[in-house]
This record gives C-alpha cells, structure tokens and sequence, in this order.
C-alpha cells in the first residue's frame, strides 16, 4: 500500500449517507404489531430517539472529559519542563529522547481518541436523523443541521472536532520544538 494511501486512510474522516442507515435502522415492527395503535408505535419511536439522543449526549461528555484529562496532563508537562528549563542538568539531551517519544506516542493516542470520538458521533447523529424523519418535527437533522450549513462552511460553522483535533498535534510541535532547542542549546 502506497505511504500517502496509508496516511490518507489513517488520517481522513468519512460519514455515511443517511440512505445507506435507512434500511438498517428500521425493524420490521409496524403500528399494526402494536395492535393497529399508531400512537402507540409513535410513542415508541420517540422513547427510542430520547435514548438514543441521550447516548449521543453522552459520548459528547466523555470526548470533553478525555480532552480535559489530556490537556491537564499536557499543561502538567509543559509546566514541570518549564520549571526545570532554568536549572538544566548537566546530562545528555539525549536522556529527554525517551520521555519525548512518550509525549509523541501520548500525543496520537489524544488525536485517535478525538477522532474516534467524531466518528462514533457523526454516525449516532446520522440515525437521529432517520429517527426523526417518523416524529413529526425534525430539529436536528433537517433544521439545525441546515442552519449551519451541514458544517461545510466555516463562517456559518466549524465543527468542534476539526479544531480539537489541531490540539494534541500543537503540543506534539511544542515537544519537538522544544527538544531540537535543547539539542541546540
């Protein structure tokens, strides 16, 4: 497999159509099962999406935690290297090669959580959308969702994981940035 293939695969998102959920989401449960009680079969439709949106709420909650953990651990890093930067030992840089590779290593595992996270939610947000195309009001997938542009625009809406995801590659720059000046210095 060719080097930009891999990077490309590794590294770019793709989101499924919400024709290609459609099919899948639906059982083959009709009003009539409920004993030709249409409201019935509603109200279960409903249950179903506040559950369903509720768990998309909470994936979003756990992506804030997993970022504040990081960016606590990071803050602490830069911190305690910035407190030993006055005093510099007198032993190799080379020493800091190994704790570098950790940061570098912490860094990607930051990024692929961010951006599993961003997949998992780009799909639970698709099969709201087909939840909502059965409740009589479609506030997300139709009217949100259309506000800010389907998030193709940045003046109207740049979703939050796009920026999230410049954060663990930042601090992994800093780390590099900071060992080729003590290698220097």
């Amino acid at each position: 497999m060719k080097p930009s293939r891999i990077v490309s695969r590794y590294l770019s998102t793709e989101t499924a159509a919400i024709e290609e959920v459609r099919p899948s989401l639906w059982g083959t449960d009709k009003p009539d099962r409920y004993g030709g009680d249409a409201e019935k079969y509603y109200s279960m439709i409903l249950e179903q999406y506040k559950i369903y949106t509720e768990m998309a709420d909470r994936i979003s909650s756990r992506r804030g935690l997993t970022n504040t953990f990081f960016l606590t651990l990071n803050t602490l890093v830069v911190t305690t290297v910035g407190m030993f930067w006055k005093d510099r030992p007198a032993a190799s840089v080379w020493y800091l090669a190994v704790p570098l590779a950790a940061l570098l290593i912490q860094c990607a595992a930051w990024f692929w959580l961010i951006r599993s996270y961003r997949q998992l939610n780009s799909a639970k947000y698709i099969i709201i959308g087909a939840l909502e195309e059965r409740l009589p009001a479609s506030p997300y997938w139709r009217a949100e969702w259309t506000a800010l542009g389907r998030g193709e625009n940045p003046a109207r809406y740049w979703p939050l994981t796009h920026m999230e995801q410049w954060v663990p590659f930042s601090f992994a720059i800093i780390y590099l940035a900071a060992f080729l000046v003590a290698l220097v210095a």
